[in-house]
């Protein structure tokens, strides 16, 4: 009653009130070009391809999931023959996955299939462990991952935009390894593992799009600070080694990170600070 006479007063004295609208639906934005489309849940919802879709081995719930899902590659449709090599996944949060279009092609020839799992609003999914949110509402996820070697930082949740770029090494050049002597062969074979585990986070002398974690180059590497020991424990259990506040950085299990992929990303970084 006290809003209705506020509003009738305010209309009497000639003031315009502007109330503040609902927020639109949320929506999963998909870039190729100058190409754009943006697709709501209850789009998704109602295309005729989707299915029920379980995933034995949820990465963001660490434990078996059902959900509503899309065939990424049939939502991209003609989009993916249009030449990127990359397809750059966005979440809300500042994760910026870098997934190679090779892979997301692969579940055609018997390899990984990827799914745009949808969150529904009439039953939406529970909150991610340890977080205040769930993965909603879009969330990229895998089925048979193990086929073509799907790591953890490939499942982006809180999904925003699908953009098709080129590949990390051309678009920034400066993390690149130039040398192509055998004495850095480990340090080229640990770029592969940064971008695959750790760009999605951070950036590397300005390379990438990632806002989550720090530079690991600028303005000083960790190699330049901590020991080498202290780094790989790091990598493999940041909370053993020292925790802050919204901790988000998780561990690197063997299982994840081989113990060869560690060493070779350990020459990469040590490489950058070079």
């Amino acid at each position: 009653m006290l809003l209705r006479w506020l509003l009738v007063a305010l209309v009497i004295s000639g003031v315009t009130l502007i109330l503040p609208t609902a927020p639109s639906a949320s929506e999963l934005k998909i870039i190729f070009n100058k190409n754009s489309r943006s697709y709501s849940s209850a789009e998704l919802l109602a295309r005729s391809d989707v299915v029920d879709l379980t995933i034995l081995s949820d990465v963001a719930y660490k434990r078996r999931m059902s959900y509503k899902a899309v065939p990424l590659l049939a939502l991209l449709g003609r989009a993916n023959e249009l030449g990127f090599d990359t397809l750059e996944a966005r979440a809300t949060d500042g994760f910026v996955s870098q997934l190679p279009m090779a892979l997301v092609k692969q579940g055609a020839a018997g390899g990984a299939i990827a799914w745009i799992a949808v969150e529904s609003p009439q039953t939406p999914w529970p909150k991610i462990p340890k977080k205040t949110i769930s993965a909603g509402p879009f969330y990229l996820v895998w089925q048979f991952p193990e086929k073509s070697g799907i790591g953890p930082e490939q499942w982006p949740y809180a999904l925003a935009e699908l953009r098709g770029v080129r590949s990390s090494m051309q678009r920034w050049p400066q993390m690149a390894v130039r040398s192509s002597s055998e004495e850095h062969a480990a340090a080229r074979r640990g770029l592969l593992v940064y971008v695959k585990h750790c760009l999605s986070c951070h950036k590397i002398a300005g390379a990438g799009e990632a806002t989550m974690g720090p530079d690991m180059a600028r303005p000083m590497s960790p190699t330049a600070y901590m020991t080498e020991a202290g780094l790989r424990a790091l990598i493999r259990n940041p909370a053993a080694v020292r925790t802050w506040p919204k901790q988000e950085m998780p561990g690197f299990a063997v299982d994840v990170l081989q113990r060869t992929d560690l060493d070779d990303l350990i020459a990469y970084l040590q490489y950058m600070a070079r």
